[in-house]
């Protein structure tokens, strides 16, 4: 790509971006134009990104050979691309220095620039839009195309696992309905941790971030309509070491991180946990706190553009003796899996829950439960376009 005009660096590097992740991305203006607005004009940084068209992460010895660049020129582009949001560079277990490139989203650029304090001008507003734009042209693709990708879709691996809330707005427990000795379980299934300090106590490096949900929603000028906090993203070990490193968050201690997390939870919001390559039986990346009203994840499915799949271990259970029909888990449940029956009365989805908690939580009459249980909710984008 040496001789390549600029343009092409663009469109190739573009490309290479967007086969890395979960979903691919076309590349088109869209695309083409966030790789320019991160990148800018920088040639070197274009190549370096194309140097993994082949294999997304990659050691020195291997960048070395498959760029043009001395170890100097790959840590001092890795450094720099790892402040736009584009690379990974952490050490693996073994000490090695691995470099990976990111995605656009999930979890990639579009996080990683939205999860750092913002300066709010018009280059942030410019890069939001664009995002904005592409998640706008996916929608639509999957739209024309439902019958064809409704399969994908549906098999796809789950995004996150969601960690319940544990206590109601009253401070007391939630109750559990333990698994039964009868359930069959897989022999080699590992049960990730299932409550946020569990998940605290685990790490010596924790970190905390915006939300870059919310923040990209209020820099597009639409604020979150219920005011939750922002400050309340985190990270973990070695991804916590990244985004201190990059300026994308900063380090807590373990009481600190009690601390934020309750405040989330008393603002009504899901904690939803990450793990490499969607396997729950590795230790967590990240949580999110997410609201109803901002996450990407809830809109995205909403929107028509990607389905909704989740690793969870609960399932809400509704007592409709105790239910008093104030409707207050129909409103505060994200993903609509509650609604009032004829009678009046709460009633449950099971489709549609992923054990967040957030309606026992608040349930004045104490009438939810929370029962134990592996489940994988996976939910398509409705279809909002009739079939051909």
């Amino acid at each position: 790509m040496t001789d390549a005009s600029l343009e092409e660096k663009y469109k190739a590097a573009a490309g290479v971006v967007c086969r890395q992740g979960m979903f691919p991305f076309p590349v088109n203006e869209t695309t083409i134009s966030i790789v320019k607005q991160v990148v800018e004009d920088d040639a070197q940084e274009l190549d370096f990104i194309c140097a993994f068209a082949q294999k997304p992460s990659q050691t020195l010895d291997e960048l070395s050979a498959s760029s043009p660049f001395s170890p100097e020129e790959i840590d001092r582009l890795a450094m720099s691309l790892a402040k736009k949001g584009l690379i990974f560079n952490q050490p693996n277990s073994a000490g090695v220095m691995v470099y990976r490139l990111l995605p656009l989203m999930l979890v990639g650029l579009m996080e990683y620039r939205f999860m750092t304090e913002l300066k709010w001008d018009n280059k942030e507003r410019e890069l939001a839009l664009l995002f904005q734009r592409l998640l706008d042209e996916v929608r639509d693709q999957v739209q024309e195309n439902y019958d064809n990708l409704a399969p994908m879709l549906k098999s796809a691996p789950p995004v996150d696992r969601t960690v319940p809330a544990r206590t109601t707005d009253e401070g007391k427990k939630i109750r559990i309905i333990t698994l039964g000795k009868d359930v069959e379980i897989p022999e080699d299934f590992v049960l990730p941790s299932q409550s946020v300090d569990e998940i605290i106590d685990k790490f010596d490096d924790i970190a905390v971030g915006h939300c870059f949900c919310r923040q990209r929603r209020a820099i597009l000028g639409e604020p979150c309509s219920t005011d939750a906090p922002v400050v309340n993203c985190f990270t973990f070990g070695k991804s916590a070491r990244h985004t201190v490193a990059q300026g994308f968050s900063r380090m807590v201690t373990k009481a600190e991180a009690r601390t934020i997390m309750k405040e989330a939870e008393e603002a009504g919001l899901v904690h939803k946990a990450f793990h490499p390559g969607s396997k729950v039986s590795r230790p967590e990346t990240s949580i999110c706190n997410c609201c109803k009203d901002c996450c990407d994840t809830l809109n995205l499915w909403r929107d028509g553009a990607f389905p909704l799949i989740n690793s969870t271990y609960y399932l809400s259970i509704i007592d409709q003796d105790s239910c008093s029909g104030c409707g207050i888990c129909v409103e505060r449940c994200p993903t609509d899996a509650i609604q009032l029956n004829g009678e009046g009365i709460a009633e449950r989805n099971e489709e549609y829950c992923f054990g967040c908690g957030i309606c026992a939580r608040f349930c004045p009459e104490e009438a939810i439960s929370l029962k134990e249980g592996l489940r994988r909710v996976s939910i398509l984008p409705p279809r909002l376009r009739p079939s051909n």
